[in-house]
């Protein structure tokens, strides 16, 4: 596995940063870049204030907020050298997560969480989308015997947990 530290962090990572709201930025900074957001390295991790978070350059950034957070307003937030991982690694190294009360999705590296079953960046991502897609269009659901709520669960829960399509995972409940 990589090791991560200053000089590589910000090319093709995936980091879940932990808001901090007592960390004060000094004149001596480490980095500042074009669009404005600092860095402050340290020798246990990282440092960001910024008020964009997601989509980082070549980077997948997320920042883990306290309820109050909106995008766009500055926040900061902390990562460990350690919770940088590579998005184009051929390791299976994140989960998915869902939140069947609020019809959220959210990608984990198995370091943040308990693991279901293990996907690369690439695979979880396009299964993350397929899962927004089943939330956001109920037409499918007028297929099956099961109520809609029912029908959410157990298909998103298997295509979570396994390797089956989701063409696959529907063919088995008709």
């Amino acid at each position: 596995m990589k090791t991560y530290n200053q000089t590589n962090f910000f090319k093709h990572t995936f980091c879940e940063f932990k808001q901090v709201n007592h960390f004060e930025f000094t004149p001596d900074t480490n980095y500042q870049s074009k669009s404005e957001s600092l860095y402050f390295y340290t020798n246990v991790g990282v440092y960001r204030k910024s008020n964009h978070w997601g989509r980082v350059a070549n980077c997948r950034w997320k920042l883990d907020s306290n309820e109050n957070y909106r995008n766009q307003q500055i926040a900061t937030g902390f990562a460990k050298w350690t919770d940088f991982h590579p998005i184009h690694a051929t390791e299976k190294l994140f989960s998915i997560h869902v939140n069947f009360d609020t019809k959220k999705v959210k990608l984990q590296s198995i370091k943040t969480g308990a693991v279901n079953y293990l996907f690369t960046f690439s695979e979880a991502q396009k299964r993350i989308k397929q899962i927004h897609h089943l939330f956001a269009d109920d037409k499918w659901t007028k297929h099956f015997n099961l109520e809609i709520e029912e029908l959410y669960f157990q298909v998103i829960s298997q295509f979570t947990t396994s390797n089956l399509s989701l063409r696959e995972i529907k063919s088995n409940y008709k």
